[in-house]
């Protein structure tokens, strides 16, 4: 029997007069990092209030039409500065939930670790309002192990916790005569100076130190020194002076953070694509699935659609195909894309069909990606390829004609406005006839945003994965070539022929014509080029942060 969580029953409008308050904790800033509890909490909110910080990170967790009303923190100079003062947090959540809303109260972290939603709950609490709390990482413990520095070992050591920010003298003598593990939030050019703080409260100079910026996130970095050369790390590396030295950080003080223990264990930078933006160049709905793998291995994929898909001109021929699918013309349908599958489905609900309508028909797919589209509308394939996922490869597999065992000789295949010429003949050479219909037409794309095009153009990305010859082309024709830092990847010979002749240098070839496979050859590449950096004791740098206006040697 399963455990039952007390409070994942069903969410229940709120009472009139009588709202509800949920306190929910967004985590350090990665969105996996979300607890089931926190997306269902989200998911029956009528009003998101949420820091600035975590906004991205749980909104697209909440129902469409959710009310997200700005966040805008009151303090006393913008009040004696004579600058409008906007409601506070407090005030948002009391107006919303007085009105009989269900308000989400979103912190970055855990809310149990946050003053100002502890001094919310007691708000709550006085005019009688129901609240939850629903507990998040705390970013003092998430960000760490996100950087690779346990805070205990087998020995139990202590950890303490200090806010720099807050922490008095006592504080710090305190965790001075201490030699346990100290985590201290403090911001980027104050570290120097928790640093200073330890030390002189009776903390080695020699104590091992780590630094980490924007953790949980693919803008994560982490520095390793020690309470005495903090300064002149950040110094030495340009770090500091920075106009970016407000932003949050987590430093780990103690043993446990040392750099041959965190060489080993810092399971998250090392990430072979760590912190890449990558370029994918495909229609929206054929990127979601590509964009998982990419994240998988630590890239930030920038989707850029460069094909768009319309309805046919003349839809007579389609509709007559799908109603021979009903009354038995066919004793096979062939899908060659992602985008005939939508194309079938859509012309089914406008005749108010379902999967049903197959029955008795046998079904092809020609390659994995297609076969999931299929499966999510109900249908199971009878036939994918077992090699190459291709028309070709397809074919391969395909039965001859045979009337004996097959009623009925004829196939339809849905396909976009640009002709199968290779699948159509090879049906036809095994003895079948083929009712070759355009389902949809691809048209370019049209053009991203400029600073999307002027990061294609002037090396903003670190690679663009190619997946067809078409979107070589387009993406060309709608933004610009991309620049020659960017690393170029493409699903087979074909694609990366017409990437050459629009003057760009392919640098990895997909060894099999799968989106997958791609990505994964670009990421044996990102992974031997960080080796290769550190076995020459070179910093692990992406390719995006080359020297601006720098020319890589071409390769024949």
């Amino acid at each position: 029997m399963n455990p039952v969580s007390p409070t994942t029953s069903p969410l229940s409008p709120a009472l009139p007069g009588h709202g509800h308050v949920t306190f929910l904790g967004a985590g350090p800033g990665d969105p996996g990092l979300l607890t089931l509890r926190a997306v269902e909490a989200l998911a029956g909110a009528d009003v998101l209030i949420a820091e600035p910080e975590v906004l991205e990170v749980v909104r697209g967790h909440a129902r469409a039409g959710v009310s997200t009303p700005e966040l805008t923190v009151v303090d006393e100079a913008s009040t004696t500065a004579g600058v409008p003062v906007l409601r506070d947090a407090a005030n948002l959540v009391m107006e919303a939930a007085r009105g009989g809303r269900r308000v989400v109260r979103a912190v970055t972290g855990d809310p149990g670790l946050d003053g100002n939603a502890g001094a919310e709950m007691l708000v709550c609490a006085a005019e009688g309002i129901p609240f939850e709390v629903v507990p998040g990482v705390a970013t003092a413990v998430g960000v760490p192990a996100y950087a690779g520095v346990p805070l205990r070992d087998a020995q139990g050591t202590d950890v303490r916790f200090v806010d720099a920010r807050t922490a008095d003298e006592r504080c710090w003598t305190e965790v001075g005569a201490s030699d346990g593990t100290v985590v201290v939030s403090t911001s980027l050019d104050s570290v120097a100076a928790a640093a200073g703080e330890l030390v002189a409260a009776g903390r080695k100079p020699d104590t091992p130190l780590t630094v980490t910026v924007a953790g949980t996130t693919t803008r994560q970095r982490t520095w390793n020194a020690t309470l005495g050369t903090i300064a002149q790390v950040f110094k030495q590396g340009k770090v500091l002076p920075s106009p970016e030295g407000h932003r949050p950080v987590i430093a780990v003080v103690g043993e446990r953070s040392a750099p041959a223990q965190r060489d080993q264990l810092s399971w998250f930078e090392s990430k072979p694509l760590f912190g890449w933006r990558v370029l994918v160049p495909r229609t929206k709905e054929q990127s979601a699935s590509l964009s998982d793998q990419l994240r998988s291995y630590g890239a930030v994929p920038h989707e850029v659609p460069t094909i768009a898909v319309e309805p046919p001109r003349t839809p007579q021929q389609m509709e007559r195909a799908v109603k021979g699918l009903v009354t038995g013309r066919y004793e096979w349908i062939a899908f060659t894309s992602v985008n005939a599958v939508k194309a079938v489905r859509e012309k089914f609900e406008e005749y108010g069909l379902d999967a049903r309508a197959f029955a008795g028909i046998k079904v092809a797919a020609v390659g994995e990606q297609t076969a999931a589209a299929l499966v999510d509308f109900g249908v199971k394939p009878d036939l994918v390829p077992s090699g190459e996922q291709s028309a070709a490869g397809l074919l391969e597999d395909w039965p001859p004609y045979d009337p004996v065992f097959d009623p009925i000789d004829r196939v339809f295949l849905p396909r976009a406005d640009i002709a199968t010429e290779t699948l159509v003949a090879g049906l036809i050479e095994l003895g079948w006839e083929v009712d070759d219909v355009t389902a949809y037409r691809t048209v370019r794309a049209s053009p991203p945003p400029a600073d999307t095009r002027e990061a294609i153009k002037g090396g903003g990305f670190d690679a663009v994965l190619f997946t067809s010859s078409s979107t070589v082309r387009n993406l060309v024709g709608i933004a610009g070539k991309p620049h020659n830092v960017t690393v170029i990847a493409c699903i087979g010979p074909a694609t990366a022929k017409t990437a050459e002749e629009h003057g760009l240098r392919v640098d990895v070839l997909s060894p099999e014509p799968s989106v997958h496979k791609l990505a994964e050859a670009l990421a044996d590449f990102g992974l031997r080029r960080r080796e290769a950096a550190l076995e020459a004791g070179d910093p692990v740098t992406r390719p995006s942060e080359r020297r601006p206006g720098a020319r890589r040697r071409r390769t024949t």
